[in-house]
């Protein structure tokens, strides 16, 4: 079996991926069961400012360090449960001395297996607008929905003031419910849960479109990818399956 390495970047959103991992791993393998989990946790805070000014080679030192922490203990390959780092991921993964899963690979198999054409997204406003998605959907003959500027705003403030933090409160949720109607009313066939910790104050039950979990989605697929005989394929730093 694989070694997996889960590389940490907004911890709310890692525990549920590293939980997520466990309890599918025993669903996979048996009671108490699952993959051998390395992780590392380099704080997002020290990331931020490269965030917030447009500096990847910043965030980039970081993310890094996150990787080869991983690597040194072990990990065959690693995840990010985290979507907006793969903005810069994307930028480095060819350098890294492992290969990672893509998250929005995990996603758009998802869609895709669904027929969806359409999917709404929701997450930080650099998620939303950039290109992660955009192109990943786009290779799928996937339309992206985006939010417009206004409730992209209110989405972020959320996730860094609350979600990020650990904050998860009854308004928020139906501020979040009512994000989904308005995805919904734009013709959306499903919503992207695409900032980690979504999830965790989103449910499908109570969501007026199909939600997918991209912190989940990413779990799972990275079990299945550790319990697999399949030989890595590296592919540009990259996992494809």
């Amino acid at each position: 079996m694989k070694t997996l390495g889960i590389v940490a970047h907004s911890a709310e959103g890692s525990a549920l991926c590293y939980l997520t991992a466990c309890r599918y791993g025993a669903e996979r393998l048996g009671a108490f069961m699952h993959p051998t989990i390395v992780m590392s946790a380099v704080p997002m805070g020290l990331s931020m400012s490269g965030w917030e000014s447009g500096k990847h080679s910043d965030v980039a030192v970081h993310l890094t360090k996150g990787i080869h922490l991983v690597a040194e203990a072990g990990a065959d390959f690693y995840v990010c449960p985290d979507n907006t780092a793969h903005i810069v991921l994307e930028q480095i993964a060819a350098e890294m001395p492992i290969p990672g899963l893509h998250i929005a690979d995990a996603v758009c198999t998802e869609i895709k297996s669904k027929g969806w054409g359409r999917a709404g997204i929701l997450g930080t406003d650099w998620t939303m607008t950039g290109t992660v998605y955009a192109r990943a959907l786009g290779r799928q003959g996937i339309e992206l929905i985006v939010p417009d500027s206004s409730l992209r705003k209110r989405v972020n403030d959320v996730i860094f003031g609350e979600l990020c933090r650990g904050v998860f409160t009854e308004d928020s949720r139906a501020f979040f419910l009512r994000a989904i109607h308005e995805l919904q009313r734009q013709c959306a066939d499903c919503v992207i849960l695409g900032c980690t910790e979504i999830p965790m104050i989103v449910e499908e039950a109570h969501s007026p479109l199909p939600t997918v979990d991209s912190t989940r989605l990413l779990a799972r697929s990275a079990v299945d990818e550790a319990v697999s005989d399949a030989t890595i394929d590296n592919e540009a730093g990259w996992i494809r399956r």
